[in-house]
């Protein structure tokens, strides 16, 4: 999403750290690119104008200007006034009160309300292990209320029997008294919106808030619409006093206005940022994590907290010792190709990466293998699960059948039959040295010798111990 504000920002920074010394018209210059590259990511101006001020008068101080690396001097100051403009420390969810909490989503239609309903639920129910209750609160919007439905019915949650006939206000008292008997964690209202704010819609929003007292009001926003989606949250803030707001569509080609804009404006947090169109595409917002992948240093946190969600403990253990039995065959190893797939893109979580940001020109012709691990899926889908599991069973005419059930030619799944037993190989291979860890340490302490070496200094070693034992006889 921050790409051209990245690549503008690490122009800036190259051309600062190009001059051995800084003095206040190279800053000055700098923080005109800065300000530049701001306003064409649709941040407020306001919000620029603050921002270059609060750096410029940090960054002309003398301790920077006197540092042996006044250009990382810089880079460090606005890293850190980023990470306060975007909110200084993630803001997690009030839901300390008594069951159940009330979490209200706002915001206009087409914001992507209902589907951050659904995504909201099922993040709680993972992270905090909670029961939550989806209510469709928008009776104007019809399909809305089947949408909340279907999505539940995806979740296997409990969704409200909500009617366009109904009344909204009423719909969130009864949904907050039933999830109070049935004894549900948390209620998720999803409230209607308009094409643009009108007063009844504010009204019915502000009736629903006074009724129910929600402890969370989430204003929902499409991160693509910039700085017009920051106005709409004035206004909501205004009227309804959010408690902070959800971006969706983060994973587009906005240019970040929005997120850079909201917590200035409102003085409430981004708690959430939608990245993705799976229900699982929630994460929380960590601004000094968005500061780093703005200016390209990568972060790491989040891709290994990816990665440990998508690793079930037991699986890895199975996974474990049928490595160790040799076991692994082509269905343990389509497992793994969805698990790398959830993690999101290659390309995502190289930015991710540390440095690997800053080398996107370079990679820009490099194909990214997505395509590749799709067409592998596809002849591993086509297999039987006795093919799968025995690979050598397969033979010219079942490659025949593989090929054409999975849209590919005879050579690719020959391909990909010939990559995998090698794979299985270097796999025994792994296994061979890691339960010979005697022989391994041996070899390490001679620097490192031939097999046949460290067959010959086994055999030597038995003798010895066959020799002892016969001595004490």
């Amino acid at each position: 999403m921050f790409d051209n504000l990245s690549d503008r920002l690490n122009s800036v920074f190259k051309n600062l750290k190009g001059h051995g010394r800084l003095d206040e018209e190279n800053i000055r210059a700098g923080l005109r690119e800065v300000r530049l590259a701001l306003l064409e990511a649709d941040v407020n101006y306001k919000v620029v104008k603050e921002f270059t001020s609060r750096i410029k008068d940090r960054a002309l101080g003398q301790d920077v200007l006197q540092s042996l690396t006044p250009g990382q001097q810089v880079i460090k100051i606005v890293n850190e006034e980023l990470t306060e403009l975007l909110g200084g420390e993630s803001q997690g969810l009030n839901l300390r009160a008594k069951p159940p909490a009330i979490i209200m989503l706002v915001g206009l239609q087409g914001s992507g309300k209902t589907t951050t309903a659904a995504k909201l639920a099922l993040h709680l129910r993972r992270e905090n292990k909670m029961s939550p209750y989806l209510v469709p609160a928008d009776v104007y919007r019809p399909a809305a209320i089947d949408q909340l439905h279907s999505l539940g019915d995806q979740l296997d949650m409990p969704v409200y029997p909500s009617s366009s006939d109904m009344n909204p206000v009423n719909i969130c008292l009864d949904a907050v008294k039933e999830a109070r008997e049935q004894q549900y964690d948390v209620v998720l209202l999803d409230t209607a919106g308009r094409l643009h704010i009108d007063e009844v819609l504010m009204q019915e929003l502000a009736n629903i808030k006074s009724e129910c007292a929600p402890q969370e009001i989430l204003f929902v926003a499409d991160a693509m619409t910039g700085q017009d989606a920051v106005n709409v949250a004035e206004r909501f803030n205004e009227l309804l006093d959010i408690s902070g707001a959800v971006l969706t569509k983060m994973e587009g080609d906005a240019r970040g206005g929005a997120a850079l804009s909201i917590k200035h404006i409102t003085d409430k947090p981004i708690k959430f940022i939608g990245t993705g169109e799976k229900l699982s595409d929630l994460e929380i917002f960590h601004p000094d994590r968005v500061a780093s992948r703005i200016l390209g240093m990568g972060d790491v946190l989040t891709l290994i907290e990816k990665a440990q969600s998508s690793i079930d403990e037991k699986e890895a253990e199975d996974l474990e010792k049928k490595f160790k039995k040799s076991q692994f065959d082509l269905e343990d190893f389509r497992t793994q190709m969805r698990r790398l797939k959830k993690l999101g893109s290659l390309e995502g979580l190289m930015k991710m990466i540390p440095g690997m940001g800053k080398m996107k020109d370079q990679l820009k012709n490099v194909k990214m293998p997505e395509k590749e691990l799709a067409r592998v899926e596809a002849i591993i889908n086509s297999m039987t699960k006795q093919e799968r599991r025995e690979p050598k069973l397969i033979n010219a005419g079942r490659k025949q059948r593989i090929s054409a059930g999975s849209g590919t030619t005879v050579q690719e799944v020959n391909q990909l039959l010939k990559n995998f037993e090698q794979m299985q190989k270097m796999m025994k291979g792994m296994v061979a040295q890691q339960s010979g860890g005697g022989a391994a340490k041996a070899t390490k302490a001679v620097g490192g010798g031939s097999q046949k070496k460290l067959r010959q200094q086994r055999k030597k070693a038995q003798q010895k111990n066959r020799a002892k034992k016969k001595k004490k006889k």
